[in-house]
């Protein structure tokens, strides 16, 4: 005697579970990710990065060889909802440069490469430092342009904007490093306001003995040529402006391993008779004997003939 099969369920019972899936699906395509350059500088880009040989002429051995931009997004489609990936980031947009020593002695580069948009204006402006390129040597690197401000056009091309080069055994210390005298020797980018230009020097113990200066740093002034600049008085004390700092009298200072000096350079940018004045560079002794150290503070000194210079003193917190 044959069994009975098993009842099959109602057609009807599934619809349900169809009509789920379905509705699923749609909710997934309506709430899709919107994805779109910002200003068509590469942000978000879908495609592949497009990659350009550049022709630029450079300075003082630093060119621009390519530049490489991630193609544009598609034009964004209709969303429910904004992702983190949406959001302002990095452009993408990636420069490649090469250095060429063409001089006798190993130098450290500081270069400034300006992005460019297809009429030529500045979208953006990135600064590296090449170290210890050798005489005759060809270093090559990249630069990124980082992230670029909601509407900012397409970047088309890229170039040199200056370059600023010194004997590599002379050139400030790289961050996060401490040269084998254990005293670090930088200046800030200074400020200026009504003609009165004020630049930091720093005198940072990063060794691991204590280290002592008494009155002021020892300076030279350099041309565009690491020439020695003649002409110009430097005033111990300042003698630029009045009351403030630059009257604090001079007097030993000991820095412990970690803690830190200041002094001060002033000078206003006076022109009345006469040839104008710019000194780029300054070669700063701690004291008397010490490790010298080329800054690149660039000194526009009009005609006054003036550099007050303020001794050290610890820094502030």
């Amino acid at each position: 005697m044959r069994r009975p099969a098993p009842p099959r369920p109602a057609p009807g019972r599934t619809v349900p579970l169809l009509s789920v899936l379905a509705a699923t699906a749609l909710l997934l395509t309506a709430c899709g990710t919107e994805h779109g350059g910002a200003g068509g500088t590469g942000a978000g880009a879908a495609g592949a990065p497009a990659r350009t040989q550049i022709d630029d002429p450079g300075k003082d051995g630093v060119r621009v060889t390519s530049l490489t931009v991630p193609s544009p997004s598609p034009s964004p489609t209709r969303s429910y909802s904004v992702s983190a990936d949406s959001l302002p980031g990095d452009s993408g947009i990636v420069a490649a440069y090469e250095v060429t020593n063409k001089d006798t002695e190993t130098l450290t580069y500081t270069i400034v490469i300006t992005f460019t948009s297809a009429d030529g204006g500045a979208m953006g402006n990135q600064t590296v430092t090449v170290r210890a390129v050798g005489p005759g040597r060809t270093v090559r690197g990249t630069v990124r342009a980082g992230v670029l401000p909601p509407g900012t056009p397409r970047v088309t091309g890229a170039k040199v904007l200056e370059v600023t080069k010194v004997p590599s055994g002379e050139a400030p210390a790289a961050p996060g490093t401490c040269p084998a005298s254990g005293i670090r020797v930088s200046a800030d980018r200074g400020d200026a306001a009504m003609g009165l230009r004020v630049v930091g020097l720093h005198l940072d113990n990063c060794g691991t003995r204590d280290y002592s200066v008494d009155g002021y740093p020892v300076l030279e002034l350099l041309d565009d040529d690491l020439q020695h600049v003649d002409g110009i008085k430097i005033l111990d004390g300042g003698g630029i402006t009045f009351g403030d700092a630059d009257d604090e009298p001079a007097g030993p200072v000991t820095l412990k391993p970690g803690e830190s000096a200041l002094a001060t350079l002033t000078w206003r940018n006076t022109t009345d008779f006469g040839t104008a004045v710019n000194v780029p560079h300054v070669r700063v002794r701690a004291k008397a004997g010490a490790p010298p150290v080329i800054v690149t503070p660039n000194l526009d000194l009009g005609t006054t003939g003036k550099l007050g210079v303020t001794a050290w003193r610890p820094a502030k917190d």
